[in-house]
């Protein structure tokens, strides 16, 4: 447990983790959290973890720590990290197995006073239309040409076979692509797991949820997202690169962890396996990253169109963009190459963002048109019982966490305590007391979900919205969940 080190208080939302904590150490660590999170952080390895990604060979700045972090695998579930880009290393441990896991967020010109009589309904047409579960099969089942068509481009490659619209690629992180994506570096059995599960949600954590504007922070960019009315409704995604990204993922720890004492490396952690970022493996994990990633984009795409299908067949309308327009797709388990001012200067490295969130503030060229006056729209999902949030990223990221913040609540309970704490009945009855109608393929799974495991998403939006990291603009309630 976390409770041997040696936290110093920053503020009311920060606390350091000293370099003398531990030798190994390059850097500090730094944790963002109030003082009832920091003891649930406490509970858990997670700020061990954070000590650990502080000795990468190339870490620059801090090993941080958002406020629904909890323990991973290397890196913690909402951690932050930033090696130089020309000394540095990359750690697919630091990314994750579902690479480019993320959400994404339409808006509908439709009032709650509309939907509540269609509930069941469009839960029921979007359970039918959106394939979910462990191991499901996809909306489109692709040739070896068309899977590498959709690695190499992304979102773009959706849009284009007719599953959206142009406007959505604007919309998206990155515009639904990472250039650079190398298919050569991706092994066989990654790509022919991904060729029958492209357009399906998964199971665990990752959803579909139909939510109300239930309370507006910030009007004008409420306004500027388009989702500026109390009572409109709204549909979020949240899944990733399925089995296509977590192959990409175990094939490249593999590699990683067989190669520590040919790179010269003596990690404190086994799990923190990395490349250096100049290397041939280093560049071909990044290669194959980047195909998993621009799968997520299509993956999401595709489930989109299910989406607008969807609400097109039960309220009798053409699935049109400007019905149920794209507010934008973020990612939050991914490494890019981005410069921020370290140390005076400025600095090109690779941020690690392992369940966390890209902020760029109001004014920042990689933003859309749209929301330059605002900052980027930053999507952060609570629990099915509870609510969701909608922010925009804010100055301080860039100064303090490499343009980055949380990425959800955190579990604050293992998916094994969650079962023991609730079962799906009671669970189901619980959650339709608060008027959330679910569809979901495994019960049995459904627990482990459960509002109760996770921690409150309002304390964790707080944290980062007080640290200038991002801020609030509206709060969204659950009334359908749909998983797997």
């Amino acid at each position: 447990m976390g409770t041997n080190i040696p936290l110093e208080r920053i503020d009311d939302n920060r606390w350091l983790i000293p370099q003398r904590y531990n030798d190994a150490m390059r850097v500090p660590g730094m944790v963002y959290a109030d003082d009832e999170l920091i003891q649930t952080i406490l509970s858990d390895n997670a700020l061990q973890q954070v000590a650990n990604v502080a000795s990468l060979p190339g870490i620059v700045g801090h090993s941080l720590g958002m406020p629904d972090i909890h323990w991973g695998y290397g890196f913690p579930v909402g951690g932050v990290a930033a090696t130089d880009a020309e000394t540095g290393v990359v750690s697919p441990g630091g990314i994750g197995f579902d690479i480019n896991c993320g959400v994404r967020l339409l808006a509908t010109d439709l009032h709650y006073d509309q939907v509540k009589g269609k509930v069941a309904e469009l839960a029921d047409r979007l359970f039918d239309n959106l394939p979910s579960g462990v191991g499901t099969d996809g909306m489109r089942q692709l040739t070896e040409q068309e899977m590498h068509d959709v690695m190499v481009q992304g979102a773009r490659w959706a849009v284009d076979e007719g599953y959206g619209f142009a406007e959505d690629i604007d919309m998206t992180e990155e515009q639904g692509c990472l250039e650079g994506a190398d298919p050569s570096a991706v092994s066989k059995h990654a790509i022919q797991r991904g060729r029958k599960q492209l357009g399906s949600l998964g199971s665990g954590n990752h959803f579909c949820e139909i939510q109300m504007v239930d309370h507006i922070y910030n009007q004008e960019a409420a306004d500027a997202m388009g989702i500026g009315r109390k009572g409109q409704i709204v549909a979020t995604l949240h899944c990733g690169s399925r089995g296509m990204g977590h192959q990409v993922a175990e094939d490249y720890i593999k590699l990683a962890e067989a190669k520590q004492e040919d790179f010269g490396f003596h990690l404190v952690d086994r799990q923190l396996a990395c490349l250096p970022l100049d290397s041939e493996e280093g560049q071909a994990y990044l290669g194959a990253m980047k195909c998993a990633a621009n799968f997520a984009w299509a993956n999401r795409q595709l489930l989109m169109h299910g989406v607008r299908q969807s609400f097109a067949s039960v309220f009798g309308r053409k699935a049109r963009p400007k019905d149920l327009p794209l507010v934008y797709d973020v990612c939050h388990n991914i490494a890019k190459m981005e410069e921020y001012e370290i140390d005076g200067e400025m600095k090109r490295v690779c941020v690690h963002r392992k369940g966390a969130t890209r902020a760029f503030p109001a004014g920042h060229p990689a933003l859309p048109e749209k929301y330059q006056a605002i900052g980027q729209p930053v999507l952060i999902p609570g629990d099915m019982g509870r609510y969701s949030f909608m922010l925009v990223g804010a100055p301080g990221s860039m100064e303090q966490s490499f343009g980055s913040c949380c990425h959800g609540a955190g579990r604050r309970m293992s998916r094994t305590a969650a079962k023991k704490a609730v079962g799906s009945k009671q669970l189901l009855e619980m959650l339709e007391k608060k008027g959330v109608t679910v569809r979901v393929h495994s019960k049995n799974l459904l627990a482990e979900e459960a509002p109760q495991a996770y921690k409150d998403a309002q304390q964790v939006v707080n944290v980062v919205h007080n640290a200038g990291l991002a801020s609030l603009v509206v709060r969204l309630r659950p009334l359908i969940v749909v998983k797997g």
